[in-house]
């Protein structure tokens, strides 16, 4: 019997997710999963790969906003919980789902697609590329502080109920923040819930911790921590370790007063702060910048573009050139290339389809890693290749599509 791939029904819904935590090597109790997500998942963004009346692929997205460099927000398809059950790999169901997703998101208006990679092997074959880095930083607060040069005195800091009024606070903190931060992204009202512990907990224990919030002299919030403990006692000293695990702040003032009451918790000697970048400053705000140190650093976003005209003219670029681009593997199958005709410069940018001779030609996976201008160029074509039709056109259009600070994504999906 051929395998039907099309988005599913809504007596589907179970068996999907049947076979998503099957490809996942997990077990929870589907069917109360299934009761709290109906009303949060568009049905018509979830595709299946049938085999009968049975679920054997998955592939889910939601729509949301990118920001890119120039701070300006363009439409976007996260794509999430992708799986294949082990009965049924290696039979092209996944490119299949991929391809089905990209002609719609291309119909939707979406300018690009995004996600976080399971596996590093597999997604760059579809146009995707690693746009951001993530990292999690481990601070031995026994041997360090703040520095006293760093600010972060103003204001005050509250810790506040982890309720439905709390949320909305760090919502609107986070709003004007992932405006300002190319890599960021709109989260859904259900992520902020289950945040905070307070969606459905199908899925396993809900997040139990503390909330602080920052306020500047004014009274406004413009910062917040989101954080719980691993408490630990060894020889009835106090081990604990504390876990950031979101922290946001519209200054950076109201940053380093959010580090500078972390740093302080008693019965802690571990401060580790989840999803942030290898180039963070953070190393440069201790006393001892030795007592940082990164860890689980590897690729975040991936990145890859459905409207490549609409996406450079977009975003902004710090220093001046013109190159004409010519862009293979925009999709799976797809045997044609896009050619662009790029001119950008600090007061704009122009991108239009052209049929003159191409300067350079790249994947579309080189293109969605540097899209945001974390990545050099030089370095994201290694993987797949580049034709230098011009000489010296790598160079340039490396030097173009980089940005002076990197990207950054706080957001798993």
């Amino acid at each position: 019997m051929a395998i039907d791939v099309r988005t599913i029904r809504e007596d589907e819904l179970v068996s999907w997710l049947d076979a998503q935590t099957t490809g996942f090597l997990v077990r929870p109790e589907i069917d109360k999963i299934a009761e709290e997500v109906r009303e949060h998942w568009d049905l018509s963004r979830i595709w299946g790969a049938l085999d009968g009346d049975r679920v054997v692929g998955t592939l889910r997205t939601y729509g949301t906003e990118l920001t890119v460099p120039g701070n300006r927000g363009v439409k976007a398809s996260a794509v999430t919980q992708v799986a294949v059950r082990p009965t049924h790999r290696r039979r092209g169901l996944l490119r299949r789902m991929v391809t089905a997703e990209h002609a719609a998101a291309r119909d939707r208006g979406e300018v690009a697609s995004m996600l976080y990679a399971s596996e590093g092997s597999i997604y760059g074959r579809f146009g995707y590329g690693i746009a951001c880095q993530t990292a999690a930083w481990m601070i031995d607060v026994r041997s360090t502080r703040i520095h006293e040069a760093a600010g972060g005195r103003a204001g005050s800091i509250e810790v506040v109920d982890t309720d439905e009024s709390a949320v909305d606070v760090a919502r609107r903190i986070y709003e004007g923040t992932r405006r300002q931060q190319p890599g960021e992204i709109w989260r859904r009202p259900i992520t902020w819930k289950s945040d905070f512990g307070l969606a459905g907990r199908a899925w396993g224990e809900s997040w139990k911790g503390f909330l602080a919030i920052h306020r500047g002299d004014d009274g406004t919030a413009d910062g917040y921590a989101r954080y719980h403990a691993d408490p630990k006692w060894e020889h009835r000293q106090p081990q604990s370790t504390l876990i950031v695990d979101d922290l946001h702040a519209a200054t950076p003032d109201a940053e380093v007063a959010l580090l500078r009451f972390l740093v302080d918790v008693d019965l802690v000697t571990t401060l580790r702060i989840e999803g942030r970048t290898p180039t963070d400053r953070l190393p440069w705000l201790l006393t001892n910048p030795r007592a940082a140190r990164l860890d689980d650093v590897g690729d975040g976003l991936w990145v890859m573009l459905h409207d490549v005209a609409g996406a450079l003219v977009a975003r902004t670029y710090e220093r001046a050139g013109s190159v004409v681009l010519e862009i293979s593997g925009t999709e799976p199958d797809a045997e044609g290339r896009t050619r662009i005709a790029l001119d950008a410069g600090p007061d704009g940018a122009s991108a239009d389809e052209t049929d003159r001779p191409a300067d350079l030609t790249i994947h579309a996976s080189a293109l969605g890693a540097v899209y945001l201008g974390g990545t050099r160029l030089r370095n994201a074509v290694l993987a797949t290749g580049a034709d230098e039709h011009r000489a010296g056109a790598l160079d340039e259009a490396d030097a173009l599509f980089g940005t002076r600070d990197a990207p950054w994504c706080s957001t798993f999906f």
